[in-house]
């Protein structure tokens, strides 16, 4: 699972830009995962936006997730869905999904790490990294929680909360697989370009920290 740059989809903040519009800017900015993310509009209006997002996705390859309903994310044909910790388990999504479906866990702490890995979690979110507009939990992981969260675990770890150009190097090197943003790709006036400077700094990021041949 290719997770330098996961772009979670958020009208609210795109300037006028529809989920599939966020979707082909980012994409086309080098993210590697699209997740659709709608806290208010209904369940058929979420199933329609994520089968025009799906006709984005599929044309490049790229992942698409759907943020925490599982049966949105079967019905629009999403390649997984993501869930929070007072979403589904991930053992009773991992008995309805299809087969090679990708189910993502947000934790904050090693030990709900350890326990979505065991329930069969494919990739966890290390949630939230720092404080976002976004999210209001009062308990932040920080680059130490993302260092406890993916040591030892053989899954991809991806960063959400506060991240951008100034700091995507901290969690890179704290231990992060890829990361996952909003307001640093969606929030900005042109989406493509704020997701090719953030790709190229994750990818530069990476490269530093590969041990150099003596």
């Amino acid at each position: 699972m290719n997770c330098d740059l996961y772009v979670i989809t958020d009208t609210t903040l795109s300037g006028g830009r529809s989920h599939e519009e966020i979707a082909r800017l980012a994409i086309d900015g080098g993210a590697d995962v699209i997740q659709l993310r709608d806290k208010m509009c209904s369940i058929p209006e979420l199933v329609a936006m994520g089968k025009r997002v799906r006709v984005v996705t599929r044309r490049t390859g790229t992942l698409f997730i759907v943020n925490d309903r599982l049966d949105v994310a079967i019905a629009c044909g999403a390649d997984g869905v993501h869930l929070g910790q007072d979403d589904m388990q991930v053992s009773s999504a991992r008995a309805i999904a299809p087969h090679d479906f990708l189910i993502g866990v947000s934790v904050g702490s090693r030990d709900e790490a350890q326990r979505a890995i065991k329930e069969g979690a494919d990739y966890l979110a290390a949630s939230p990294v720092f404080p976002t507009a976004q999210k209001t939990a009062d308990k932040f992981c920080g680059l130490d929680g993302i260092h406890r969260i993916s040591d030892g675990v053989d899954v991809p770890v991806i960063a959400i909360g506060g991240i951008g150009m100034h700091n995507v190097c901290d969690v890179m090197r704290a231990g992060a697989d890829g990361v996952a943003v909003i307001s640093a790709v969606v929030g900005q006036p042109d989406i493509r370009g704020a997701a090719r400077a953030l790709k190229d700094r994750i990818i530069a990021c990476k490269n530093e920290l590969v041990p150099r041949d003596r």
